[in-house]
């Protein structure tokens, strides 16, 4: 599936669309993705301010995705763990990027060149419309080389 069909999937995908959350850019390598959610009377808790569940669905699953594109069909990658800190109240539009460089593959690649599992973390910055930090996401990606038949 290409980036661009990817991300209007997601953008009407119930958990999504109903949470206020919008995907604003899949880059076509699948290495960068943008995220925004927009305050909203489906998406506030109690005391006016960002769901923390709305929050912390935001950083979800954009980094499994970048890798099984990136990597490809002989890996297995999946979401592990994820904990998630708040930081200050969330208001108005907030908005989360991620990013993969070469090394990351790389060292996935490395890591799981003989079979073995690997755990890698990536953190998650949600920020609000001035730049500050609303929450602090850490996701925990399982990844693994499948193994090859015997020939």
């Amino acid at each position: 599936m290409q980036a661009r069909s990817l991300r209007w999937l997601m953008n009407v995908w119930p958990p999504y669309l109903f949470a206020g959350i919008r995907v604003r850019e899949i880059a076509r390598d699948f290495r960068f993705a943008r995220v925004e959610l927009r305050m909203g009377l489906t998406n506030r808790n109690y005391v006016n301010v960002h769901f923390g569940g709305s929050l912390f669905a935001m950083a979800d699953p954009f980094y499994m995705l970048m890798y099984i594109k990136n990597l490809g069909p002989d890996y297995v990658v999946w979401d592990k763990a994820a904990e998630i800190e708040f930081v200050r109240p969330g208001r108005g539009r907030v908005w989360a990027e991620f990013r993969l460089d070469e090394a990351d593959l790389e060292r996935a690649r490395m890591e799981t060149a003989a079979g073995q599992r690997f755990l890698v973390r990536h953190p998650v910055e949600v920020r609000d419309q001035a730049g500050e930090l609303v929450a602090s996401v850490q996701r925990t990606l399982h990844i693994r080389r499948k193994s090859r038949p015997a020939a």
